[in-house]
């Protein structure tokens, strides 16, 4: 067996993608091993392909408008939704990011002001107990 890429063919739905796909293979017979690793690039590759299909933003879009906004992915993910590890998981394409995270980025890609809002509100959430809880007319 000898280390090196095949194509491989994924399918979801009426979308297919074709990529190289790392592993160990035979070449005689044409079998292959992947290990954790290998089948992390078949993963990644399967979640770029639902993206799409089930039109989310990709992980290269994601990244995109995370830094247009300035943001850290520590705090996108704090302040869009998905908790301090999220951004990271969906830049990597490891996890797809929820059709309401998508739909928020997408807005404020479109009006980059509307941040604000999100920052007022996870500042009012820190507010000690005394502070006035959220109400929409204060933004």
């Amino acid at each position: 067996m000898l280390r090196g890429l095949r194509p491989m063919t994924l399918t979801y739905k009426d979308d297919s993608i074709t990529f190289d796909m790392p592993g160990c293979y035979c070449n005689d017979c044409d079998e292959g091993i992947h290990s954790g690793k290998d089948m992390k690039v078949s993963d990644r590759m399967l979640n770029h392909l639902k993206a799409r299909s089930e039109g989310l933003l990709e992980p290269g879009d994601i990244r995109h408008i995370r830094k247009k906004l300035g943001l850290s992915q520590k705090t996108a993910g704090l302040l869009i939704g998905g908790g301090p590890r999220a951004f990271q998981k969906y830049e990597s394409g490891d996890m797809l990011p929820s059709r309401a995270v998508s739909s928020a980025l997408v807005l404020l890609d479109h009006a980059p002001e509307s941040l604000m809002v999100l920052k007022r509100r996870q500042e009012a959430v820190k507010a000690p107990a005394s502070a006035p809880a959220y109400s929409p007319e204060s933004f």
